[in-house]
């Protein structure tokens, strides 16, 4: 939902309580309330817009973002998934050394998501 008070101007989105939508008309009159029926959250890669760029991501890539997004560095990744150092993990991350089905089995287990994101 969306909220615009013209003057001053003030625009709310996201999730608006009715007494905030009572309390503007009170303080300022005339609003615009905008309900949007269309949005609903939805799974970002069942998304056209996650479609298109997974296309473009490369299995080194997703393999750094799962570690970013996990919090580990490059060599406690290399431990877990079996004792490979940080230039390895590095190489397989900027795509100078590509991912082997072992080791994506792993690092699938780790990140608990498909094998195929790093294949």
């Amino acid at each position: 939902m969306q909220v615009v008070v013209k003057k001053p101007h003030i625009r709310v989105e996201g999730e608006v309580t009715e007494s905030l939508v009572e309390y503007l008309r009170k303080s300022f009159g005339e609003i615009e309330v905008i309900e949007d029926e269309d949005e609903q959250r939805i799974e970002i890669s069942e998304s056209d817009w996650y479609q298109t760029i997974r296309k473009t991501i490369t299995p080194g890539e997703n393999m750094r973002v799962y570690r970013q997004m996990h919090n580990l560095t490059q060599e406690e990744l290399g431990s877990r998934i079996g004792n490979l150092t940080r230039q390895n993990i590095s190489n397989m991350e900027t795509n100078r050394r590509s991912i082997s089905k072992a080791v994506a089995k792993k690092l699938a287990q780790v990140f608990d998501v498909s094998v195929e994101k790093f294949l």
